[in-house]
């Protein structure tokens, strides 16, 4: 995520005011993450890239806390926003793209499974004039049958 964002109270302020702004004003939707058992908001992530004339968006600015890693949140979370996406909003296409040396990140994906696309080469400017890498990832509309299964399985749902 740019700017380490929400490792300081004033940087998680920042964070959390562009969300806002950029859902309301259409550009892209942000979504916080709950533990259903507690009600603690526990991440957060977005709808963004929005392309409803090619009926396509992009899922990104993932987060979780770290006590939420490997508990399920990420692929309940994953489940929801792509069941949204092809089955409310008639997606075609889903994309993600991550940090090509972010090797937890990618990990996830190709477990979804979302196909690899490539790397896009000095793709962002990021932290001041660090150059990244993008990997870029993707599921598509016949393709979401399969992954839902796998999600259902993953999550030990029938």
């Amino acid at each position: 995520m740019p700017y380490n964002a929400i490792e300081t109270p004033e940087g998680f302020r920042l964070w959390f005011e562009d969300a806002v702004a950029v859902s309301k004003a259409g550009a892209q939707a942000a979504f916080t993450i709950f533990d259903v058992c507690t009600g603690v908001p526990i991440g957060s992530t977005r709808y963004l890239t929005l392309r409803p004339e090619h009926r396509g968006l992009e899922i990104g600015w993932t987060w979780l806390t770290r006590s939420a890693w490997g508990t399920g949140a990420n692929i309940e979370a994953k489940l929801l926003l792509l069941g949204h996406a092809f089955e409310r909003l008639s997606c075609q296409r889903v994309e993600f793209k991550t940090d090509a040396r972010n090797e937890r990140s990618r990990a996830a994906l190709a477990a979804l499974p979302a196909k690899f696309e490539g790397v896009f080469r000095k793709h962002m400017i990021v932290r001041g004039n660090e150059h990244r890498n993008s990997a870029y990832y993707s599921v598509i509309d016949n393709e979401w049958p399969e992954v839902k299964a796998n999600l259902h399985r993953r999550l030990g749902r029938r």
